[in-house]
C-alpha cells in the first residue's frame, strides 16, 4: 500500500485561479478543494488508475496534470475543462499544487504552452522541468 503524501496548495494558485473558483462556486468549492487534496494525498493511486498524467519527471520530481469536476456542478471532470498542475516530490512525499484553472481562463490558444509559461515564470525552481 502506498503512503499518504502531504498536499500543499501554493499561494500563487490560491491568489489567481482558486479565488475565481471560490467566488463562483461558494461552498461547493470547499468540498471540491477537499476532494482535490484527498486525490493528491494518494497520488500513487491517482497515477496507477490513469486519472492523472506525469508530464515530466527528473530526479524524483514529477510534474503531474489532472482534471477535476466541481462538486455539485453536474459536469464530469473530463468535460469540465478544469485542470490541476502539481509537482510531486517523491522522496519527501509532498505534492505542491502549482495551478488550478479552467482552460478557458488561460490566455492564448495553446493551453500547455500557457500553463508551462506560468510555472516557468512563477516557480523558478521548476522552470527546468517545463522548458
Amino acid at each position: 500500500m502506498h503512503g499518504l503524501y502531504t498536499v500543499v496548495i501554493e499561494d500563487f494558485a490560491e491568489r489567481h485561479f482558486i479565488k475565481k473558483f471560490r467566488k463562483k462556486y461558494k461552498q461547493n468549492w470547499d468540498l471540491t478543494e477537499d476532494a482535490i487534496r484527498a486525490m493528491y494525498e494518494r497520488v500513487d493511486n491517482l497515477l496507477e488508475k490513469k486519472r492523472a498524467n506525469v508530464i515530466c519527471e527528473t530526479d524524483g520530481v514529477q510534474i503531474i496534470k489532472s482534471e477535476f469536476a466541481v462538486v455539485g456542478s453536474g459536469v464530469s471532470a473530463k468535460t469540465s475543462g478544469n485542470r490541476c498542475i502539481a509537482v510531486c516530490l517523491v522522496e519527501e512525499k509532498v505534492v505542491r499544487i502549482l495551478l488550478v484553472y479552467n482552460k478557458n481562463d488561460l490566455p492564448g490558444r495553446n493551453e500547455t504552452t500557457e500553463w508551462k509559461r506560468l510555472i516557468a515564470g512563477h516557480y523558478p525552481e521548476y522552470r527546468h522541468l517545463v522548458s
